[in-house]
């Protein structure tokens, strides 16, 4: 009888170690696991190949709102519609002229017209309507992105009322929706902090200068003043055969 009650406390001990021990390697592992951050690859036709390293710890609402539509499938087939010389290269409107955005049946993947889905505020809005999203920058109260705009950022582009009146910087703000730009230089950091920066590029840098260099047009002509806006319209498509991100396993 002593016997056996000395077996199953042996047993009893040793499943305890191993209980102890299997915690351990938990916490270990946990400790050492490093969360990678996602990494876009978008092949741009003729062009090649440029991956982007997105900073969900800088913009989290940013990058989640790009990865929802990348990997949807929204930005294949869209172009490079405004290219700046020393500036940046911008990309993702569905028009291809800077007036476009998306629609949250995009961003849901819903093609049912009346579904209804509610903005944080509590107001309805429709399938087919456009949205945007919050400004994660330091000009628009949010302090958690530092991120400078340097050669190779990656930005999310926003309309800018501000011309117009002062009170629109909110709406200005919080215009962006899918539109994004690189930029090509470091030329123009003194916009960090007024645009949501998210990422950056981490291979095909040569890509990016390439697409920065290619022969453009003027946008259009002013019909009221006559006068021709910047030269920044390529003059040959510059199209994203596609673009997708991986999130190694994170949601």
């Amino acid at each position: 009888m002593k016997k056996t009650k000395n077996i199953i406390w042996i047993i009893a001990l040793i499943l305890v170690i191993i209980l102890i021990g299997a915690i351990a390697f938990g916490y270990y592992k946990n400790a050492t696991n490093e969360v990678k951050n996602p990494v876009a690859t978008m092949e741009v036709e003729g062009f090649g190949t440029v991956k982007i390293e997105l900073y969900p710890d800088k913009a989290p609402q940013t990058v989640s709102n790009f990865i929802t539509l990348a990997n949807r499938g929204f930005y294949d087939g869209l172009t490079f519609h405004r290219i700046v010389k020393g500036f940046m290269i911008q990309g993702g409107d569905p028009s291809g002229d800077g007036t476009g955005s998306p629609k949250f049946s995009d961003l849901y993947n819903n093609s049912d017209e009346n579904a209804k889905y509610k903005y944080s505020d509590g107001t309805e809005a429709k399938s087919t309507d456009a949205y945007s999203i919050p400004g994660e920058f330091i000009a628009n109260g949010y302090d958690k992105n530092n991120l400078n705009l340097t050669e190779g950022t990656i930005a999310m582009a926003r309309s800018d009322y501000t011309s117009y009146s002062a009170t629109l910087s909110t709406e200005s703000y919080n215009s962006a929706s899918s539109q994004f730009f690189i930029m090509t230089t470091n030329n123009h950091t003194n916009l960090s902090g007024y645009y949501a920066g998210f990422g950056k590029v981490i291979e095909g840098m040569d890509v990016v200068k390439e697409i920065a260099n290619v022969e453009c047009k003027a946008a259009n002509t002013d019909e009221k003043s006559n006068e021709t806006t910047e030269v920044s319209t390529p003059v040959n498509d510059v199209k994203i055969s596609s673009l997708s991100v991986e999130t190694f396993g994170v949601d």
